[in-house]
């Protein structure tokens, strides 16, 4: 299938890198040029589409925006197309038709869309709808890019300061981490205190956020490193346990 996406038209005024982007695929040429007019007036950039196959050869962007769907498409049909966007969750899904049945609308609110207009709407449903969801979609935008902001801080750490930021994470004394990666407690202080000043962490529970926010899953317990290191700096088992989650017999 050749896929020839359309011009995107703007009006003469520069759109600001934020303003909201109004994608419309919808296959009726008079709908499109309809929906484009009322997106531009209402302040919006919209972007217009024939076929779910033009929509899926457009970039990706990190900006609010929505999507107004149309079920019946030439390609594939508009329900097909969202499962296939599922991942994109900044998006909301706004569903357009002019033969809506109860099975297509539980099928597509179950999946996430936030809307189902049956054809012909009101412009004011249309409008409170999009509205809606780019209000939703500035929320989980924001949140992304504080997300790659975090990401980024965690790429410049070096291996080793990854290391000590699983443990600090997890409450792990400086003594005990530097038994568990054969270094010195000094050695791991540096490395903490570099850790956290690249990861921009003002505090232990602002670093745990962060971990959180990153999904950072600690490495499985190591018994018998725990266990060697209550030895060497005769920690109290109850204190071991305390941090690290693991019981220590007596005779460890």
């Amino acid at each position: 299938m050749n896929i020839r996406i359309d011009t995107v038209r703007h009006s003469g005024t520069p759109v600001a890198r934020d303003t909201p982007i109004v994608f419309v695929v919808d296959d009726d040429v008079s709908v499109r040029e309809s929906l484009e007019s009322m997106i531009r007036v209402a302040g919006w950039q919209p972007r217009t589409f024939a076929s779910a196959g033009e929509f899926l050869a457009c970039p990706r962007v990190l900006t609010p925006s929505c999507l107004i769907l149309d079920v019946t498409l030439p390609d594939f049909d508009g329900l097909e197309l969202q499962d296939l966007i599922a991942n994109r969750t900044e998006m909301p899904i706004i569903f357009i038709t002019g033969h809506a049945d109860v099975p297509m609308t539980v099928r597509a609110m179950k999946a996430g869309a936030i809307e189902f207009l049956t054809k012909p709407f009101r412009d004011e449903a249309l409008l409170g709808a999009i509205s809606s969801a780019i209000e939703r979609s500035r929320v989980a935008v924001d949140a992304e890019r504080g997300l790659q902001g975090l990401r980024a801080r965690y790429a410049l750490l070096s291996n080793r300061e990854q290391q000590v930021m699983s443990l600090v994470i997890r409450g792990v004394l400086n003594k005990l981490i530097g038994a568990e990666l054969g270094i010195s407690e000094i050695t791991v202080k540096a490395h903490r205190g570099s850790m956290m000043r690249k990861m921009k962490a003002q505090s232990l529970a602002e670093l745990v956020t962060m971990a959180s926010r990153l999904s950072l899953v600690p490495a499985p317990e190591k018994h018998f490193r725990i266990r060697r290191a209550a030895l060497a700096y005769s920690s109290p088992a109850a204190r071991i346990e305390e941090r690290w989650g693991v019981r220590v017999s007596a005779s460890a």
